[in-house]
């Protein structure tokens, strides 16, 4: 049970303060941060593999386009078409104008102009930035087999067509380049044109335009979870937010790759191995955008969105475009700022402990220094002025203690006179009325005795023998009175020590012929002979200990007069037995009288209380002071078994002798 007001204190301000504030910190931590978190994480995700889409997107649709624009030029009409035989006449303004979109605008690696047999007519002479195209190169773009690719028959016979990620073999086997570079795509473009001046608009062939792969694996390699924060000067910057995000580029079929930061997986399937993850493959085939099933990929756990982008009849290649980032990384601003939570509610936690304890030891000092005061008073020490600290309410309390001690000082002599004053005249009204009863038989006696001797009467002799006779035994009364008095007012010896059982015999064998008078069993301890049962030392005056002894035998001899045995009984019985029961011995004495009332129960050792007509009402008043100054015991109850009282004198067993005996 809590008892210090500090403590009370303590607990009180964990309760209104930090136990709420642990409960928000747990709740940020555990549904807001995680949450949010994953909220955030979700949102970056599908928001930057759309935005990713998109560009790539936009990188098809600018290809698309430019193929568009550059078939609808004259001069490339002309070269295709080979206007009056003059088709080198119109080949190099359409070089010229390759070459620019190419070397200046870097929109493509490679455009071309070929003819309906599949032959090169004209293409680009420059490369991005602007250095010459080596004849090697050159002269593979026009040894390659264009007209035998599909979508070099269906541009011509439906105006366009889109040339997926092919690997062309533009670029030297032997030219040490990363693997994009020898990869392209692109679109072709029907071009319409005459033969002759007056001939039909037919086709005459169609412009290509071969954008590197490297385009869209610089857009994967540079890919980053970003977002946008205002630096000083007012300039929008990019942060990467997560530095495990990475990128890929999926095939139209949902399983090839083709691009990705490790470009060893160029061409792998994703539902195969090494990849083998067949549920990103099942998401992505059966959704346009969405989340990936989270996944384990070399070993670390990531989280990833997917985006289509536009498919071949919107004009793209329906690549799939994917994002994603390490769970680890995702997770470690949540577990920063639940430690950054932990530390702040251990410190808010500290803090509010110390407060407390601070404000609860001022408030409490006060209190703590009463309490010393009244236990020094309480003791008797009335002097005691406890010292005023402030002007609160405790600087209050404590000055109505110090009033209230100074009150005490000077009722306490007049207090303890009355209290001295009522008690003799207690006593002596007790004294009194004890010494009156007696008076009064001896004053008639004197009477009759002095009326008989003046009467000269002739039965003066056995009224003086009868007088004499009641005169003696009024004074024994009133000696029996002084002598109960006496004991009750406590004079003792020094302690020696005592064999209980021996006393206990000696009272037994006082109070048999009284109980074979009077027809009652009286069974008890005999006097202890050696070596037959363990000695029950106590430290006692023998003196004392037998009177309180006999007192309890001959209360119980007094319970049985007048009383019919119990059923089934022929004579009344009295037991008195010692026993040891741990470091105490224990006296019983039990009788088969009328037992105790239920009135007489509450005040039997009480002074000057008795249940008879004569005596003085000290006799359990008497024996109860003998045994408690002894550091024992005594009880009165009704028996269980039968009718009847048992009286239970308990004696602390002497140390000195409890150990002899154990040794």
């Amino acid at each position: 049970m809590i008892r210090r007001i500090s403590t009370k204190w303590l607990l009180a301000v964990l309760a209104v303060v930090v136990l709420p504030f642990l409960g928000f910190a747990w709740f940020v931590d555990a549904f807001v941060s995680q949450r949010f978190s994953e909220d955030v994480v979700r949102y970056h995700l599908l928001g930057h593999a759309a935005e990713l889409s998109e560009r790539l997107d936009s990188i098809v649709a600018e290809s698309r386009k430019n193929a568009q624009i550059l078939a609808a030029v004259q001069d490339v009409s002309y070269c295709l078409a080979g206007y009056n035989d003059d088709s080198m006449i119109f080949g190099r303004p359409a070089e010229q104008l390759f070459d620019e979109l190419v070397s200046e605008i870097g929109s493509a690696e490679f455009v071309l102009a070929i003819d309906n047999d599949g032959h090169v007519v004209a293409s680009n002479t420059l490369r991005v930035g602007g250095a010459e195209l080596d004849k090697w190169t050159s002269s593979a773009l026009r040894s390659y087999p264009w007209a035998e690719k599909t979508w070099f028959q269906n541009a011509l016979e439906n105006g366009s067509a889109s040339i997926d990620v092919t690997r062309f073999g533009f670029v030297h086997e032997d030219t040490d380049v990363p693997p994009e570079a020898r990869y392209h795509f692109g679109f072709a473009h029907r071009v319409l044109g005459k033969r002759s001046t007056f001939s039909e608009v037919v086709p005459v062939g169609m412009v290509v335009t071969l954008v590197p792969w490297s385009v869209v694996q610089n857009e994967i390699s540079t890919y980053g979870v970003t977002r946008r924060r205002k630096e000083e000067l007012g300039n929008l910057q990019s942060e990467n937010l997560y530095a495990t995000s990475y990128a890929w580029v999926w095939g139209d079929d949902a399983r090839t790759i083709l691009a990705h930061k490790d470009r060893s997986l160029y061409g792998m399937h994703v539902d195969e191995p090494p990849v083998n993850l067949p549920a990103m493959v099942e998401a992505a085939s059966t959704h346009k955008w969405g989340m990936y099933p989270e996944y384990d990929f070399n070993g670390e756990h990531k989280k990833a969105a997917f985006r289509h982008g536009r498919s071949r009849k919107e004009g793209g290649f329906g690549w799939v475009v994917g994002v994603g980032v390490d769970t680890r990384e995702v997770y470690g601003p949540i577990r920063s700022m639940t430690r950054t939570i932990a530390q702040a509610s251990a410190l808010v936690l500290l803090l509010a402990v110390v407060v407390t304890f601070v404000v609860a030891r001022r408030t409490t000092r006060p209190i703590q220094d009463l309490e010393a005061f009244t236990r020094r008073v309480a003791s008797g020490d009335l002097d005691a002025q406890v010292p005023v600290h402030g002007h609160d309410e405790l600087a209050d309390l404590t000055r109505s203690f110090n009033r209230m001690t100074l009150r005490l000082k000077d009722n306490s002599d007049q207090l303890v006179k009355a209290e001295k004053d009522a008690a003799w005249r207690e006593m002596a009204r007790q004294v009194a009325h004890e010494i009156k009863n007696p008076l009064t038989p001896i004053q008639l006696w004197a009477s009759l005795l002095k009326r008989a001797h003046d009467d000269k009467s002739p039965e003066f002799e056995g009224i003086l023998e009868k007088s004499i006779d009641v005169i003696q035994r009024q004074v024994r009364t009133m000696r029996d009175i002084a002598r109960d008095f006496y004991r009750f007012a406590g004079e003792h010896r020094d302690p020696v020590e005592v064999e209980l059982r021996t006393i206990v015999a000696e009272v037994v064998e006082i109070n048999d012929a009284w109980a074979q008078e009077e027809g009652v069993e009286l069974i008890g301890e005999r006097p202890l002979e050696s070596g037959i049962r363990e000695p029950a030392i106590v430290m006692a005056d023998p003196d004392e200990l037998r009177r309180a002894l006999v007192n309890l035998v001959s209360n119980a001899m007094e319970a049985i007069d007048g009383v019919e045995p119990p059923p089934g009984k022929s004579a009344h019985r009295i037991e008195v037995r010692v026993d040891r029961d741990g470091d105490f011995i224990e006296v019983e004495i039990r009788d088969t009288g009328k037992g105790i009332s239920d009135e007489a129960a509450t005040a039997l050792f009480e002074p000057y209380f008795t249940t008879r007509s004569s005596g003085t009402g000290l006799g359990l008043a008497i024996v109860r002071r003998i045994v408690e100054d002894r550091g024992g015991s005594i009880t009165l109850e009704n028996r269980a078994d039968t009718r009847g009282a048992i009286a239970t004198l308990r004696l602390p067993v002497h140390k000195r002798s409890s150990s002899r005996a154990v040794s």
